[in-house]
């Protein structure tokens, strides 16, 4: 939000300069974000001057030229060539000299000494249009007679400087999003121990001076409007603002449109509580309705634009249909225009859900919805309205011409919070005193309704809609009390905690250190994707996917199943930019929609999952003079995988192996523990990759993460002396039938020797001459020991005995000749 230092400066007295100022507003929790100083003219009208046109003559090059000279009241005459048509003699003009910038919107230009069709001119007889005080640019600027000649025009014209904060607000802090608000927040902390306080302008002169005009109001839809308040303004003068109004407008970024409109947004800024003002004569029916209408109904808003709308949006309506969206955007017939002579004008409480919800279907984000969507003070409303309509009468005129119209069914009072003296000193560390304690809620606008010796019964007014606690008063004591005024104690307190094994943050940061130093980059994908993205996915059914029910945009409406998706719009991304050899891992959550029946809790509705997915796609390492490029390939992500699982206390080798069943990979293998699935990696299938027109291969490893570290509670560690005898290698090599797998063979070897059996690998596999069709050959070392003794040969040859007949048995396996 916008703060005018000027304006600001009208409810509370300041000793603070404008730097102070930002220094005094982020300490107490309001954010600057920047700080810009303006002018209410741009430019200041620096170097533009009140002068006399002494002399004027047809240019003697130029039938559309004149020729004047031009006193600026320090006795000399400068030579001016003009082309307006209205220059004469005599007149009061303004008067750009040599050096001056001028500005209009966001271009300028710079005068200068020059010749023009022979003639010297060493400066510009300005219009309104050029020095940025008016539309007029037709003609130059004509004074009148009395305007001092000499007088600097920032001067004349009354020129406002003034500072301008920028302030970041935060969703809780909606109280301070106006200059009363932020007043009465700098009062409390500079005079919480004074008497001074900040000024709130007077409204007891309104008065009802007619009944000549009496709108009543009905609201429909009391939850989505739980109060609304309008009177009537008869007799108004639609027209420009005066010029006190205009600055304040502009000073904060506002474009001023007539004296009606800039009174709301000033109020609006003012006090924090939006205001709408409608054309009384478009009222039809002499009554405002404040209801939802039929979904699909058309309506045209102020930007002239028709737009369908929701049968949750609330409406005010007069007779025959609707005139504004409620708390977001008026509508183009019922707004106030220079035509306009009687104003109802609203003041209103709306539910932020109505509000927030509409603004995100339509697009529409505007001061009003801005402050409706967190939350309006209920018990604003009247101040607001009666402040608007003095103002009203003031700058336009008009007579009050009806009581006002106030529905508000169920009063809402401030809340009430205990406090106890006790938990003041705990959270704040410092021991304030009671009557310190006191004057700061006082400050605070807190009414105190009840002490006692262990603390207090306190109520937090309606505007502070984020003080519903104990803390939050605490924390609002302390910041007006001063965080820098908190002594760092002298001692640390602290306590013993048990964190459960494994940690799960410890695990990931351990694996996330390993992947880098393997030559990865961590990456984050959206987690909202589209919906549809899964419809021709049959692993993940379109009815498990969590839908969001106010999306960003149609390709953000849902939430993602899977890492995969993400990584591959990642992974398109560089290819395009010519980052072709990619080695990336990303930990994230996948979510799922349960069922079609909603269940009571929330948690049996839906499941999240945390998954570690890791991408593999263009080279190994980039060929050179030495050695050719090495593509990336499965084998390169199975040692990933697996060095990953070691790391982790899993042994690869004794996790069950299988081929994986997911559609996401052309081929790849699925690991498990227990009948509980830790990973499953391979190659990315082509289908998949065309719809994100990839031509290169992918190749990708899904974790699941959760399951990761449940089964390593599992995992103990175990030690052991090392060995004292010498182990033993033979080697077999095998004729098996093609579809029989290593896993089964190692399963069989350890099964049928138990006790000298140590390890078992694969070393070589061959298909071709000298094996028979459907065949193929499997060259397996074994590595034997006995932990007791030294093997001797018989031992070593039972053993192999043992294990070539089991292979025979379970896997047909002959010996290759």
């Amino acid at each position: 939000m916008n703060l005018s230092y000027n304006w600001l400066k009208s409810y509370i007295d300041l000793d603070l300069n404008p730097q102070e100022l930002c220094e005094l507003l982020t300490s107490i929790g309001l954010e600057v974000g920047g700080m810009e100083e303006k002018e209410s003219i741009k430019g200041g009208l620096e170097g533009l001057v009140i002068a006399e046109v002494v002399t004027c003559a047809p240019h003697p090059n130029s039938d559309h030229l004149s020729v004047t000279t031009v006193s600026t009241g320090s006795g000399e005459h400068l030579p001016v060539v003009c082309g307006a048509p209205n220059v004469a003699q005599g007149q009061k003009v303004v008067l750009a000299t040599v050096g001056t910038t001028l500005y209009h919107g966001n271009e300028s230009f710079s005068i200068k000494k020059a010749k023009i069709r022979g003639e010297v001119s060493e400066g510009m007889i300005c219009s309104e249009i050029e020095i940025g005080i008016g539309t007029d640019g037709d003609g130059i600027m004509v004074l009148p007679a009395n305007a001092p000649v000499g007088m600097k025009a920032r001067d004349y014209f009354k020129v406002e400087s003034d500072h301008v904060i920028e302030i970041d607000i935060t969703p809780n802090r909606i109280d301070s999003a106006s200059h009363l608000g932020v007043a009465r927040d700098i009062a409390a902390a500079l005079h919480w121990n004074a008497p001074e306080t900040y000024r709130k302008p007077s409204v007891e002169a309104f008065r009802v001076q007619n009944h000549d005009l009496v709108i009543p109001v009905e609201v429909v839809n009391p939850e989505a409007c739980p109060r609304y308040s309008g009177v009537t303004i008869s007799g108004v003068e639609v027209k420009e603002s005066p010029a006190w109004l205009q600055n304040r407008l502009k000073a904060i970024g506002l474009t001023p449109i007539n004296n009606v409109v800039d009174v709301t947004n000033f109020v609006l800024f003012e006090t924090g509580q939006p205001l709408h003002a409608f054309d009384a004569s478009e009222i039809t029916g002499g009554k405002v309705v404040v209801k939802t209408l039929p979904a699909g109904t058309p309506f045209v808003t102020l930007d002239n634009t028709e737009r369908k709308l929701d049968a949750k949006d609330l409406m005010i309506c007069n007779a025959e249909g609707g005139m504004c969206i409620g708390g977001v955007f008026g509508g183009i017939q019922s707004g106030v225009k220079y035509s306009t002579k009687n104003v109802f004008l609203e003041s209103a409480c709306f539910d932020p859900v109505f509000i927030r919800k509409t603004a995100r279907r339509h697009g529409l984000y505007t001061d009003a919805s801005f402050r409706f969507e967190r939350g309006t003070d209920i018990n604003g409303t009247i101040y607001a309205l009666k402040r608007a309509a003095l103002l009203i009468q003031e700058v336009a005129g008009g007579t009050i011409s009806s009581e006002i119209q106030d529905i508000y069914p169920q009063p809402v009072m401030g809340f009430p919070v205990e406090l106890s003296w006790y938990n003041i000193k705990r959270l704040i560390g410092k021991e304030l005193g009671k009557e310190n304690i006191r004057k700061i809620l006082h400050a605070l606008e807190i009414s105190i309704e009840k002490e006692t010796e262990w603390g207090l019964l306190v109520l937090v007014p309606t505007y502070r809609i984020d003080v519903k606690r104990e803390c939050d008063v605490i924390e609002e004591i302390l910041r007006m009390y001063g965080y820098n005024n908190v002594e760092i104690p002298m001692h640390v307190n602290s306590s013993v905690n048990y964190s459960a094994w494994p940690d799960p943050n410890k695990v990931k940061n351990l694996i996330s250190e390993q992947l880098v130093a393997q030559g990865f980059y961590e990456m984050w994908s959206n987690s909202l994707v589209k919906a549809t993205a899964y419809d021709d996915m049959k692993q993940f059914r379109q009815e498990q996917t969590v839908r969001l029910y106010n999306p960003l945009s149609s390709d953000l409406n849902g939430m993602r199943q899977t890492l995969l998706l993400g990584g591959l719009e990642c992974i398109s991304h560089n290819l395009n930019r010519k980052n072709n050899d990619l080695k990336l891992f990303e930990f994230g959550n996948c979510y799922f929609f349960k069922g079609t029946q909603l269940r009571e809790s929330p948690a049996e509705n839906y499941s999240e999952e945390e998954h570690l997915g890791l991408f593999l796609t263009g080279n190994r390492e980039d060929g050179n003079w030495l050695t050719p490029a090495s593509p990336t390939g499965f084998y390169l992500l199975k040692s990933q995988v697996e060095n990953i699982l070691r790391r982790m206390g899993f042994d690869p080798g004794h996790l069950y192996t299988t081929d994986t069943t997911s559609e996401l990979f052309a081929y790849g293998l699925s690991l498990e523990s227990a009948k509980v699935k830790l990973v499953d990696y391979g190659k990315v299938s082509a289908e998949l990759l065309k719809k994100y027109d990839l031509e290169v291969p992918v190749f990708y490893a899904d974790f699941q993460w959760n399951n990761l570290l449940q089964e390593q509670k599992k995992n103990s560690v175990r030690y052991r002396e090392l060995p004292r005898y010498p182990e033993v290698r033979r080697d077999l090599a095998l004729v098996l039938d093609k579809s029989v797998r290593f896993a089964a063979l190692k399963e069989t070897a350890f099964r049928a020797e138990k006790q000298l059996l140590k390890e078992v690998s694969l070393f070589d596999v061959y298909e071709g001459k000298g094996v028979p069709e459907g065949k193929k050959s499997y060259a397996i070392s074994f590595i034997l020991r006995d932990d007791n003794k030294t093997l001797n040969d018989k031992l070593i040859d039972k053993a192999m005995e043992k294990l070539l007949e089991a292979f025979e048995k379970e896997q047909g396996a002959k010996l290759r000749g």
